[in-house]
């Protein structure tokens, strides 16, 4: 008898499966395969349905994440979750020990939206001779050193390593990421396109709280006075894009969102820009289509980003 699939997984109680974790590249390579051979038999589906989904995350799992699974498990037969912590994506004054682990409350996350399986690689196997004697993947000029990698020099080159390296060990069909991190999305979907990797990479809606704020891990951090001030952001966004739709120009409508958000309470304004939204060259005299408007700033100690994409013109 041939398993369920995932486009039928509405009808499948989640609370009767159990998410497989496997720490180990022969335990991985044994359900990848095994997972392969099973859904040769399903005659019923079209080819294109059967697919292994993957979600590469650092876990610290929220609404965010838990949204990307259920896309995963709507394109895919089997999904996939990695939570590794980057060391690579780290900078030196960036606390890698402080990060958030909480792997156990990870698990029932993703076992109530049902995932499928959690590859929990530690660092020497990712990095068996250490990361800083790692090949890096070091993304082009703008996507690698402006906006984020301004500020977060060595950022992309850590993030776009570890996927590369998640994508060969776990060979997923379709990978998918959150558009919350809209700058780290377009360095994946590049190198995947200019080192013809065999992914596809779907990129999924930022995932909001209901007063607006983008759903992060860092969120954890903001005590009750900053978590309000925080929508603040988003706001600023809104606002550079009511601006330019009421006739600004891309770049004063910015440095106006921008003082009025450094007017408020706490922020260290880091970027306010609008940028194409693939190549995420500056949009600095005309209002043009695709745009996003992208922000990073530090409230407090805890540092934010978000933004806002533009498709079309009013």
């Amino acid at each position: 008898m041939t398993e369920t699939p995932a486009n039928y997984t509405t009808a499948v109680s989640f609370a009767e499966k159990k998410v497989v974790v496997l720490k180990d590249l022969e335990s991985l390579y044994n359900y990848r395969f095994s997972q392969a051979a099973a859904w040769a038999p399903i005659e019923h589906l079209h080819q294109e349905q059967i697919k292994l989904g993957f979600v590469p995350t650092m876990g610290a799992l929220h609404e965010g994440h838990l949204e990307l699974v259920r896309r995963a498990r709507e394109k895919c037969q089997k999904v996939i979750v990695s939570i590794f912590v980057n060391p690579y994506q780290f900078a030196p004054h960036e606390d890698f020990s402080k990060y958030p682990r909480t792997f156990e409350r990870d698990l029932e996350l993703l076992h109530s939206v049902g995932a499928d399986a959690v590859f929990y690689p530690d660092e020497k196997l990712v990095y068996p001779n250490g990361k800083d004697k790692i090949t890096a993947v070091i993304p082009p000029t703008p996507l690698n050193d402006t906006l984020e990698g301004e500020f977060r020099p060595t950022f992309f080159r850590g993030v776009a390593t570890v996927v590369l390296k998640l994508f060969n060990l776990v060979q997923p069909h379709i990978a998918f990421f959150g558009q919350k991190d809209y700058q780290q999305w377009k360095v994946i979907e590049t190198m995947v396109k200019d080192l013809n990797l065999p992914v596809s990479i779907v990129g999924v809606p930022t995932v909001r709280e209901r007063d607006g704020l983008a759903m992060s891990s860092r969120n954890a951090y903001l005590d009750e006075k900053a978590r309000q001030e925080a929508t603040n952001l988003y706001k600023a966004l809104s606002t550079t894009k009511e601006l330019m739709e009421g006739g600004k120009k891309p770049l004063q409508a910015a440095d106006e969102a921008a003082k009025l958000l450094q007017e408020s309470q706490g922020w260290q304004l880091q970027y306010l820009k609008v940028c194409h939204a693939e190549s995420l060259e500056p949009v600095t005299d005309s209002y043009i289509k695709p745009c996003v408007i992208v922000a990073a700033a530090k409230l407090g100690e805890v540092r934010l980003i978000d933004n806002l994409p533009i498709l079309d013109l009013p």
